[in-house]
């Protein structure tokens, strides 16, 4: 995220692997072809919610029981600024058991776990300190970020996350920029830097079977404000090193997501932040980088999109894009039914004609390679 507050098995069974099917058991526009639909887009989907624990009966258990993606999970909540998932290793533990024993698939626990001041997972909650990418990138030693790396890595396993939002690739153009460099979140301003720590970041979290995602694509380190609260524009300062670290991640095969902006860049679109820009998403990243991975959208609730497109268009928008997994973190407003108004948004598009549902069938296989094995 923007500071609020990635194989598969052939053999998989569950909502991800089933909605590759195709509908031949259902006529066009039955109540079957609907809900087949529906699951499918579904499993696209990962959403924030309140509650320490959970049971049966409250919206997002019943929301994954029905072939939800995955979920993210938070320390805070921004509105009551009260805990929301995340009091101690043993209750969130206990949350992330429960979550997934309701899903029929292979649920993706996600989190923001940078370390230092971006850490759901801290000392207040019961979790080890850990050091910022900026203290990392200024010591700027293998052994050390390994060591670094693996205690990040510990934390996640030991709750049961599967995807880590992380590591933070933005080089650090603007070290004033409140949504990065302020905040100690890149590595260096030095792209070599960059690309050494993250690598050695990657490799902790492959070792684990923890999956990652490479952000914020393509390069928010000269962005002066944050997307969650803004509209952010770096048409002006955004330089085209920043495209370094991802083209090189990228090259040496450890990419297992990457997270896209909402910032805009008139540079590389004229009209569209880089999320919802299928000259950035289709076009550069998957075009001239050669990304064939999963795409993964910063909060689709952020105002940089909502406040101009309003969230049905922004999902649309996205999804022609080029993004496959659709991040909802339900922190700048709180919305219970946000997941059946996303698959209403979504099978409209398709019925309409704007959105094919062979399109959705690529997302769903790229997400596949993001969800955890049996």
């Amino acid at each position: 995220m923007a500071a609020l507050a990635g194989c598969q098995s052939s053999t998989a069974t569950g909502p991800s692997a089933r909605s590759t099917t195709p509908s031949t058991g259902s006529p066009p526009g039955s109540a079957g072809d609907e809900a087949r639909l529906r699951r499918k887009v579904a499993s696209l989907l990962v959403v924030g919610f309140r509650g320490e624990r959970v049971n049966g009966n409250d919206w997002i258990v019943k929301a994954v029981r029905e072939g939800l993606g995955g979920v993210i999970l938070f320390d805070q909540d921004l509105e009551t600024r009260s805990v929301r998932n995340i009091r101690s290793p043993a209750q969130v533990t206990a949350l992330v058991k429960t979550l997934k024993e309701a899903s029929p698939g292979r649920l993706i626990v996600s989190i923001d776990q940078e370390g230092g001041r971006t850490s759901r997972l801290k000392p207040s909650n019961g979790f080890p300190a850990t050091k910022s990418q900026a203290e990392i990138g200024a010591e700027n030693s293998p052994p050390a970020t390994r060591e670094w790396a693996r205690g990040l890595v510990a934390s996640l396993t030991e709750i049961g996350v599967n995807l880590n939002y992380a590591p933070v690739v933005d080089v650090n153009i603007n070290p004033e920029s409140r949504a990065i460099g302020k905040l100690d979140r890149s590595f260096s301003a030095d792209p070599d830097v960059v690309v050494s720590n993250a690598s050695e970041e990657i490799r902790a979290h492959r070792a684990a079977g923890v999956k990652t995602s490479l952000k914020h694509f393509p390069g928010s380190g000269s962005a002066a404000g944050n997307t969650d609260f803004e509209v952010v524009d770096v048409s002006s300062t955004w330089q085209r090193t920043e495209l370094e670290p991802f083209q090189r991640l990228i090259e040496a095969g450890l990419g297992d997501s990457i997270m896209v902006a909402h910032v805009l860049n008139r540079q590389l679109d004229p009209t569209y932040p880089a999320s919802l820009s299928r000259a950035v998403v289709t076009d550069l990243l998957r075009g001239r980088l050669g990304w064939q991975g999963p795409v993964v959208s910063d909060d689709m609730q952020a105002v940089a999109i909502t406040r101009r497109h309003g969230s049905s268009e922004a999902v649309a928008l996205g999804l022609q894009a080029g993004l496959d997994l659709l991040v909802f973190a339900n922190q700048q407003v709180y919305d219970p039914d946000i997941v059946n108004k996303t698959l209403d948004t979504v099978v409209g598009l398709i019925r309409s004609g704007r959105l094919t549902e062979a399109r959705i069938d690529q997302s769903v296989a790229r997400v596949d390679t993001l969800r955890p094995k049996r």
